[in-house]
């Protein structure tokens, strides 16, 4: 009896069903992300609330980690993408219809927590049906995809509310986003199971199986899955405590200094007297530079491992933290903080997928949703800290204070990432 070849993998087909709905979904996400303050301050909230409202969608993101993985491995990845994106359309149409802050921000949450399951669902997706010789090229293109949606998504909404004249109709961008992203979901093929619309495949059709067994082993093995996708983030979280405490503690510090670069950057622009025009085209150009290296950083990881990305990743932007500290002074500092402003970016860029990638490569091949769920909850966990991080040090202190203990994070995440990486992951993946 001969073994059938294995069909070739069609990464075209992959990248259609994979990537297709996490742009329009990025795009979405990224029309209404600068809208939202705007949206809180015509409904009458005052500067801090408008802040706050904003707030609400990483909020909903960090504490929608914590079901998306359940969910996901229930009920399936593509299903749990649809499912997310028509969540999302609701909370889009409460804050379109929103009468006041309160509303708003109920809306705002509601999104926030789809996006998480949509990430994650996304995530798992991409973990499970891409090989892994290509894995982090495939991850570091998804990450290229969130930074072409947030790049855009400001330019669709702009034009949109010039020509209504109403801020909250840029929340229709998303919908619309949404429901193609939903529409694409259901009518293209699943090209790793042959699966279309919202039939889940059995876990034995799935291209991550490894034994190789009979179909007698497939019954054992689904009902075992089953079995395993009771358990929820928690068990999960107690089953992986130390890869979690230790290799999760250098991914809360990547997602820290990442956040953190979002927010001090406008801050120093204001601080060294850059108009706000000049500041954005100055960010504007350093986010296109980041874009621009998604690619680059996949090629990189699958061809000289993980931390080829994430050391130069994390030690680039760690010394533009301490550089910004040190400027600050200077009679040249806005050339320096132009020139920093880039080199972060480029650090950043280097890294791209770097946190999708660890997160596929310590995930469980079979299930890998409860974990992924723990994983990025822990990445969004240092996302949500680190604004708060710096804006509680500026208040006390300063925003050079405020950078230089960035750049401290920095080092500490590069030793956490050097010492437990090649712990965690065999020697090809690091």
């Amino acid at each position: 009896m001969t073994t059938a070849e294995p069909s070739p993998f069609d990464f075209k087909a992959v990248l259609l069903s994979g990537f297709l709905p996490a742009a329009l979904f990025a795009i979405g996400e990224g029309a209404i992300i600068p809208i939202i303050p705007i949206a809180a301050d015509s409904l009458g909230a005052s500067l801090a609330i408008a802040g706050f409202v904003a707030s609400l969608i990483l909020v909903g993101e960090l504490i929608g980690d914590v079901p998306s993985g359940v969910v996901v491995a229930r009920i399936g990845e593509r299903n749990a993408m649809i499912g997310a994106a028509l969540v999302s359309v609701v909370g889009l149409v409460v804050c379109t219809v929103a009468p006041n802050p309160v509303v708003l921000a109920v809306g705002v949450f509601l999104v926030g927590l789809s996006t998480a399951v949509f990430a994650l669902a996304r995530h798992a997706y991409m973990t499970t049906a891409i090989p892994l010789a290509v894995r982090a090229r495939a991850l570091s293109s998804l990450g290229g995809v969130f930074r072409f949606g947030y790049f855009v998504g400001p330019f669709i909404a702009a034009g949109v509310v010039h020509l209504t004249g109403t801020t909250q109709s840029a929340f229709w961008i998303h919908v619309v986003c949404c429901l193609a992203a939903a529409v694409t979901l259901l009518v293209l093929r699943d090209p790793a199971t042959g699966v279309r619309g919202l039939r889940r495949p059995s876990r034995a059709s799935r291209p991550d199986r490894q034994d190789g067994g009979a179909a007698d082993d497939a019954t054992d093995t689904g009902a075992v899955l089953v079995q395993q996708e009771s358990h929820g983030l928690f068990r999960t979280i107690a089953a992986n405590r130390a890869v979690l405490l230790r290799l999760g503690s250098g991914a809360g510090l990547i997602g820290a200094m990442r956040a953190g670069r979002q927010v001090i950057l406008p801050l120093w622009a204001v601080s060294v007297g850059l108009d706000d025009a000049t500041a954005a085209l100055v960010i504007g150009i350093a986010g296109a530079v980041d874009f621009a290296l998604f690619y680059t950083s996949g090629q990189i990881m699958d061809r000289w491992g993980r931390l080829a990305s994430a050391l130069p990743c994390m030690l680039g932007l760690s010394i533009s933290y301490f550089l910004l500290a040190w400027s600050g002074h200077l009679d040249a500092r806005v050339g320096w903080f132009v020139g920093i402003a880039m080199g972060m970016s480029l650090a950043n860029g280097v890294g791209s997928g770097i946190l999708m990638t660890l997160g596929a490569d310590l995930a469980p091949r079979g299930n890998p949703a409860p974990f992924l769920g723990a994983w990025r909850f822990t990445g969004d966990l240092g996302q949500a800290a680190a604004p708060l991080l710096i804006s509680g040090i500026t208040a006390v202190a300063t925003i050079a204070v405020a950078s230089g203990v960035m750049g401290v994070l920095g080092l500490v995440g590069a030793g956490v990432l050097l010492r437990y990486v090649p712990r965690y992951l065999p020697r090809r993946l690091r």
